[in-house]
């Protein structure tokens, strides 16, 4: 159930990835805009956080209102997880290598379970977690590898702030677990989320961007990438709470396979889907992920 859940999360964000470049064509957005882009974002996250809200109520028949002590966790939860991994991201993708950038945003599995075991002290560090994720770091390089990986050339604005948007991530991950255990993961994502978005769309706005809904598909995009973080983030938070970081942060390595088996379906790029080494990718992941899940000796599944 664990596993299954984690897939259908990494299914939907490997997803938002080629529907991001389809909302920025529907948008007119060009992707050196990077104030539109924030606008975009914070439209987004915005609807997610209350998309999150609206659909945590009514399965608990109750309006969902953040207790007195919630607001420094929803306000941790949201400069790290959408204000800051996302503009940092945004920017650094715009003076990045797409190559790289994938293979660094593989690097935030390594980093949450290194943050929660070494500096929050919440698991064992393990060296069946360490094979683990190498086996699911190398399906990451293999499903993009290419011969731009091997140029040294980075920027701090490139690849340095997809690097620092990872830490965000990996941070947020952490505290997630943590502010879990006593508040319920639903609120804290739906306004976190809202939270966030409305910081972005502030960012967007200030700098200049400029956005409207020019048809019924863009529209509908936006809804379905609002879906996206609203069903994905709120799950994830749930599985969580209720297992170890490691456990449920490894299944992360999918991502970048199920964004690279997507866009060849949504964008037509099925030259880098279906070749083989996408197949060891694939192959990579799946043993990273048994690695890391399998009962340990004398341990009952």
């Amino acid at each position: 159930m664990v596993t299954g859940l984690a897939l259908f999360c990494c299914l939907l964000w490997g997803s938002a990835t080629p529907c991001i470049k389809v909302g920025y064509q529907l948008f007119g957005i060009a992707e050196s805009d990077t104030a539109t882009i924030l606008l975009f974002a914070g439209c987004r996250f915005a609807l997610a956080g209350l998309m999150s809200i609206l659909m945590g109520s009514l399965i608990q028949g109750r309006f969902l209102l953040p207790h007195r002590g919630s607001a420094r966790p929803i306000l941790a939860l949201s400069l790290c997880q959408t204000v800051w991994q996302y503009f940092f991201f945004y920017i650094g993708l715009a003076h990045a290598s797409g190559v790289k950038s994938a293979i660094i945003v593989g690097c935030n599995v390594f980093i949450s379970i290194l943050m929660a075991s070494l500096i929050f002290r919440m698991e064992p560090l393990t060296r069946r977690k360490l094979l683990g994720c190498l086996a699911g770091f190398g399906g990451v390089v293999c499903i993009n590898w290419s011969p731009d990986a091997l140029t040294p050339e980075m920027s701090l604005m490139g690849e340095g702030f997809v690097f620092l948007a990872m830490l965000g991530y990996a941070l947020s991950s952490v505290l997630l677990k943590r502010y879990g255990n006593r508040e319920d993961p639903v609120t804290l994502s739906g306004y976190q989320f809202l939270l966030g978005g409305l910081v972005l769309a502030g960012i967007g706005l200030g700098l200049g961007g400029h956005l409207t809904v020019p048809s019924l598909p863009a529209l509908g995009m936006l809804l379905y990438l609002a879906f996206v973080s609203a069903a994905a983030y709120s799950v994830w938070a749930l599985l969580l709470k209720y297992n170890p970081v490691s456990r449920v942060t490894i299944i992360g390595f999918t991502n970048p396979v199920f964004g690279v088996l997507l866009s060849a379906v949504l964008l037509g790029e099925s030259e880098q889907a279906f070749r083989p080494i996408s197949l060891a990718a694939l192959l990579l992941v799946c043993v990273g992920i048994w690695i890391v899940n399998r009962p340990a000796p004398g341990q009952k599944s």
